[in-house]
């Protein structure tokens, strides 16, 4: 290593210039309830700043709302707003400050009588219509005023264990026209408290959003919306009820965070009759869930990960399940929109476990906050591409929302579902075996887009239901036009009898399903079989998908179908089978090994490779991906421009680059406290590296070193949001 000339220089024009303010580039954001902080200067475009009165997990700035927006503004961001529509800072409501009632009724209530809580007087909400008058004029409004133009209403979130309140009881008996009824009594019960609690979160973003883009154009602004909430998957799987893809219908609705983390993908599911954590592969169905509900509608979705989560565990759990939701997200190379994280200030100044065996906590260290930032800076520039995931494709698997519908605290009579193993078990089988499957949401089949690339597509009603019978009719016409429709299901399930619309209204069906095969010509209750519909076929199995994982070898039979219906039926091409997934993604390679699947052999790729995974930023020559692990790699034979010099990767994000005949310098901007470790491509070893912090000052321990085979220059410094000048010469 080379100790650097340190030169004297002042960083002008620093944020004012920064790249990509002007046009408003939002592809890359994070939210936060405090205010602007050295610790906390992320660097992605856009500083999402949460709620009027702040966070209730967050320490209190002292600072107004008006006050926190403006100290992220005068660094350069742009600013939209965040708050909770199930929960918030909203005690001003609750205890009558506002209109002079109390409505501390309005929580949601378990049957036990319980209050279900969010934090101290921040009760889960029953949102009624006057709550959502209170959103309006408190909250939505005063944000407006501020010049924010982007607002996003967080985790629209009713608990299924909810649904005993005077509130909820009110709201029941003005949406169906009878008295309340017990959730726990009934299947149809437990339907009908969940479809009104979909019905109610529907309601108040419909109400919300539509006020704020009329309130906004009053104005002369146009006020885009977003609704940051956890996959379907996720929900289903926690017992929550929310409205998800039927949202993407509404004009008021401009897009999604996907809220997948590492606490809501290391959620357990069976696959091979063991129930375990599959972090992985559950990242991967909860992003292509979440890709469904936005693509076939042209919304927009920013991908969320965090490099810690809500529960406390250690800093190499952290990064290791990091790790495998950033690759998960990564491998949707259609969508290029990201929170890079939630809650800065937790996760750079928060204290957690050294290790899995010590109560000794620690902030972040070094390494993982080097790394953390190499990835998410890779973000702001992480380029779409029309390749596909390795591995046979066509295949979906349908989901809807009234996934929701049929979950409850307690196994209602002649139903269970086990860890949602319904859904997992038609799609884990698949995924273990190297096949990246689709979902696709039933709420999006009238879409052109929604079924165009699908050749199988693998359904059941056993753990949902359809919520109207037109998209009968777009899954019969898709059916027709040559589509392989796999349907797996008893139909025996007490949900199958809820008053519902095929059975009600001069239809007399037993079950939904009856209704979509009597559309194909195939008749009602059709036995166990393959039927012969248009161009396209219907495999009929009369078995409920959770038989396929909860049992060990289950999944054979399913499988022999997939193949039968992809490579016979579809003539799609052999079903090859592997056990693991490779993306090209511009320069970029993402790979993911799974355990559990059809071998235990490593995948090696090979190249001028820097490993984004490791803070130090090696090249390589190959990297050997084992079976539980991840890898994410910069191909420097794949570079953009290649004889242009610049920075491949950082833990700093680049400013004010310039380059010459014989130099080239940029600024490098990234929080306090973390060091820089970058990967400098140049044409010729520099004879000559400057490094300059903005006031003057030699940066003491900056070092760099040349590698001849990859014309790199791996550089080292520590980080300031001020910036660091970096010149070099040749």
């Amino acid at each position: 290593m080379k100790q650097l000339w340190l030169i004297i220089a002042f960083v002008v024009s620093g944020v004012a210039g920064m790249y990509g303010q002007e046009g408003r580039r939002e592809r890359t954001a994070f939210q936060t309830g405090q205010p602007w902080k050295p610790t906390t200067d992320t660097r992605a475009d856009v500083a999402i700043v949460y709620g009027v009165g702040g966070n209730p997990s967050e320490e209190r700035s002292g600072l107004t709302f008006e006050e926190r927006v403006q100290s992220w503004r005068d660094k350069g961001y742009t600013t939209h707003f965040m708050t909770g529509i199930a929960w918030g800072e909203y005690q001003d409501y609750f205890t009558g400050a506002w209109d002079g009632r109390w409505h501390l009724d309005e929580g949601q209530v378990t049957r036990e009588g319980d209050t279900i809580w969010h934090g101290h007087m921040v009760p889960y909400i029953v949102p009624s219509m006057n709550f959502i008058r209170y959103m309006k004029e408190r909250h939505i409004k005063r944000v407006i005023d501020a010049g924010i133009d982007a607002i996003y209403l967080e985790e629209p979130e009713f608990w299924a264990r909810g649904g005993y309140s005077e509130a909820f009881k009110r709201e029941w008996k003005a949406y169906y026209g009878f008295d309340w009824r017990p959730q726990h009594e009934s299947a149809e019960n437990t339907y009908l408290s969940n479809k009104l609690k979909y019905h109610l979160y529907y309601r108040a973003l419909d109400e919300c959003f539509t006020y704020a883009k009329a309130y906004g154009k009053s104005k002369g602004m146009d006020v885009r919306c977003y609704v940051p909430t956890h996959s379907l998957v996720n929900y289903a799987q926690w017992q929550i009820v929310s409205p998800e893809a039927s949202l993407a219908s509404l004009d008021c609705v401009d897009g999604y965070i996907a809220q997948v983390w590492t606490g809501t993908s290391r959620e357990p599911n069976y696959f091979d009759g063991v129930a375990r954590e599959r972090v992985f592969e559950t990242a991967f169905l909860e992003y292509g869930c979440m890709e469904s509900m936005t693509a076939p509608t042209g919304r927009k979705v920013f991908f969320l990960t965090d490099p810690i989560e809500d529960r406390a565990r250690d800093w190499a759990d952290y990064k290791r399940n990091y790790q495998a939701t950033f690759t998960a997200k990564l491998l949707y190379p259609a969508n290029n929109n990201y929170e890079v994280m939630p809650w800065p200030d937790r996760i750079y100044e928060g204290l957690y476990r050294v290790s899995a065996t010590s109560d000794r906590k620690e902030r972040i260290p070094r390494f993982y906050s080097t790394q953390m930032q190499v990835m998410i800076n890779s973000l702001n520039d992480m380029p779409l591409s029309d390749n596909k995931v390795s591995g046979p494709e066509g295949i979906g698997v349908l989901m809807a929302n009234s996934l929701m519908f049929q979950r409850a605290p307690r196994p209602i009579v002649g139903y269970d579902d086990p860890q949602l193993s319904n859904f997992y078990g038609l799609a884990m089988p698949l995924v273990k075996r190297g096949v990246p499957v689709r979902i696709v949401h039933l709420e999006n089949v009238a879409y052109p887009k929604a079924l165009a690339d699908t050749r199988v597509l693998l359904m059941s009603y056993s753990n949902m239901k359809p919520l109207e019978p037109e998209a009968h009719e777009w899954l019969a016409e898709w059916v027709r036009r040559g589509g392989i429709l796999l349907y797996c299901a008893r139909d025996t399930d007490p949900f199958q009898r809820v008053r519902e619309w095929w059975n009600t209204d001069g239809n007399g069906y037993q079950a939904p399903s009856d209704h979509l095969f009597e559309r194909m010509g195939i008749g009602a209750g059709p036995a166990e079989g393959v039927y012969a519909y248009g161009e396209g076929k219907v495999y009929v199995l009369r078995k409920d998908p959770k038989e396929f994982v909860m049992e060990e070898g289950g999944d054979k039979e399913l499988i022999d179908r997939v193949r039968r219906a992809y490579e016979a039926d579809a003539r799609a091409g052999a079903l090859a089978f592997k056990n693991h997934f490779y993306l090209e993604r511009g320069p970029y390679d993402l790979v993911s090994v799974m355990d559990e699947s059809v071998s235990d052999k490593p995948y090696t790729v090979r190249g001028r490779l820097i490993d984004l995974f490791d803070p130090a930023l090696p090249v390589l020559d190959e990297k050997r991906v084992e079976p539980g692990e991840q890898a994410f790699l910069y191909d420097i034979d794949r570079v953009p421009d290649p004889e242009r010099p610049q920075v491949l990767a950082g833990a700093a994000r680049v400013y004010e680059e310039r380059v010459g005949r014989d130099r080239y310098s940029f600024v490098a901007k990234s929080p306090a406290r973390t060091t820089n470790v970058a990967r400098v491509l140049l044409p010729a070893e520099p004879r000559e590296v400057k490094v300059t912090d903005a006031s003057g000052q030699p940066l003491a321990g900056a070092r760099y070193e040349w590698d001849v085979a990859s014309r790199t220059c791996r550089l080292v410094f520590e980080n300031s949001p001020e910036g660091v000048h970096v010149a070099f010469s040749w």
